[in-house]
């Protein structure tokens, strides 16, 4: 089993993504597909006049501030627009594709946060009313059911909460647990760029291997920008929870799964 993370940044290719799917998983490879929408979601937000809002934590990380109008615009562009295109481009190579989001069957569930502390201004703040969560639990039996069917799940945020409410989550961490509660072989987090790069975005300056016990070495954590921070400690995690190793690989090229998986990339094991 392997889970292949598609990121929703711009310039990903998700044409030759699809592609690759289907042509590993016609050759008998079981996989799960987890994409995000970020760009496509901010495109429209502008367009319909609620534009993304984000929160700097204490920590550094950078959120979605997500209100439900937020919540709303938001599952429309991932569950729906996203989604749909990724499963008509696998239709079209003869995988019978199925998109379903985390919140339906309670694929992805966890606890939304009652509130969220931010920094503005040096100072530190609580937002509340937030539809944000953490995935702390994957149905995997409904998964295994639709595997065992012949199907191809292709999922997406948002998560339900244990309170019924849609959640959104970080298609990464979402992903990680998935691999986790899978113990699959591999976990591939693709994006639009080649890997952890020392010197970003010098593509060339690509650090080829981290070992999940030196994670916190400078040399990985001083220079993981950004989101890649969160995906870094995220692969450390599912490597030690069982997942056989992350790779973060580049889905800007063509056969960007079989590429990754042959080692090109940041490889974390």
């Amino acid at each position: 089993m392997i889970v292949v993370k598609v990121g929703g940044s711009e310039g990903i290719n998700y044409e030759a993504v699809a592609k690759d799917a289907a042509a590993l998983w016609k050759a008998g490879q079981k996989l799960i597909l987890v994409h995000g929408g970020s760009s496509e979601t901010n495109k429209i937000a502008e367009a319909l006049g609620h534009p993304p809002q984000f929160l700097t934590h204490p920590g550094g990380m950078t959120s979605r501030l997500t209100d439900r109008r937020t919540l709303e615009i938001f599952e429309m562009v991932y569950c729906g627009l996203v989604n749909k295109r990724i499963v008509e481009l696998l239709q079209r190579e003869g995988v019978n594709a199925v998109g379903l989001s985390g919140l339906d069957g309670r694929i992805f569930e966890g606890r939304r946060k009652e509130a969220v502390k931010y920094v503005e201004g040096g100072k530190i703040k609580i937002h509340r009313g937030d539809f944000t969560g953490s995935v702390e639990r994957v149905n995997t039996a409904l998964l295994t059911l639709l595997l065992e069917a012949g199907y191809l799940p292709v999922l997406t945020p948002p998560a339900v909460s244990y309170e019924g409410d849609a959640i959104n989550t970080d298609g990464d961490t979402a992903a990680s647990m998935l691999a986790t509660s899978l113990k699959a072989e591999a976990l591939l987090l693709l994006s639009n760029v080649p890997g952890l790069l020392a010197n970003f975005p010098d593509e060339s300056s690509l650090i080829r291997e981290i070992p999940a016990a030196k994670v916190g070495d400078p040399a990985y954590m001083a220079v993981a920008q950004g989101r890649m921070k969160k995906k870094v400690l995220g692969a450390v995690e599912a490597v030690q929870g069982g997942v056989g190793r992350v790779i973060f690989g580049d889905a800007r090229v063509e056969q960007p799964i079989q590429k990754a998986l042959a080692g090109a990339g940041t490889v974390v094991r």
